[in-house]
């Protein structure tokens, strides 16, 4: 589990093929410590096992799932990562609860800067915008972000210059792909009330709490 706070940067140094999935080799800074074998990272918003240490570049390997739902199909050698550790039962919950499993990628439509900020327009596949409310949380790169308002199938973001200087959204432009996670909170919430694509309580919810008699 994470918070969707990244804690610095990582580097592409190598994408090797492994399988039907691929094996990525980043670089990571030294400030990064307390890794060890099998422990759970968050890269770019995808939860990934530390594979192999190699003093200060870890090996991670990326299933072909994972490709399917994610850019990380698009990384090359000297790309910049999003990078957070797992969080600890004694840490601060800064941002909102992030699990590391990517639901699809969104395109970036629009990017405009103002002074030291950046607004972004974000088109997210139809099927998660049932998941997504204005000033709700969403995760864009493994970045915990604030919903400012949603449009459809867009949500609009901003970007504060602390979240510019420590991602790599700072390089992202209009037409770039980025991963996405949406709310587990709002998945649960969904699956509890049992609500279908109408957006209506199902019947079988409505019985199984009284307010519907059987047939």
């Amino acid at each position: 589990m994470f918070t969707g706070i990244v804690e610095t940067r990582g580097k592409v140094v190598r994408v090797s093929p492994r399988g039907e999935g691929r094996r990525l080799s980043i670089e990571i800074p030294t400030d990064l410590t307390g890794l060890q074998l099998g422990d759970s990272i968050n890269v770019n918003g995808a939860c990934l096992t530390v594979a192999e240490i190699h003093g200060q570049v870890i090996d991670l390997d990326v299933s072909s799932e994972t490709l399917q739902k994610t850019t990380f199909g698009d990384l090359q050698q000297g790309d910049g990562v999003n990078l957070e550790r797992a969080l600890k039962l004694s840490d601060r919950l800064g941002g909102h609860i992030v699990t590391g499993h990517i639901d699809a990628t969104g395109t970036i439509v629009e990017r405009r800067e103002e002074r030291d900020f950046s607004h972004l327009r974000v088109r997210i596949p139809r099927d998660l915008s049932k998941h997504v409310v204005p000033k709700g949380s969403i995760a864009i790169d493994g970045v915990s972000l604030t919903i400012n308002d949603c449009r459809e199938q867009e949500i609009l973001l901003t970007l504060i210059p602390y979240t510019l200087r420590q991602t790599t959204l700072i390089e992202k432009r209009a037409g770039d792909r980025v991963n996405i996670e949406t709310d587990i909170l709002a998945k649960y919430v969904e699956r509890l009330l049992g609500k279908g694509e109408s957006g209506m309580l199902s019947a079988s919810f409505l019985r199984e709490h009284g307010f519907m008699k059987e047939e």
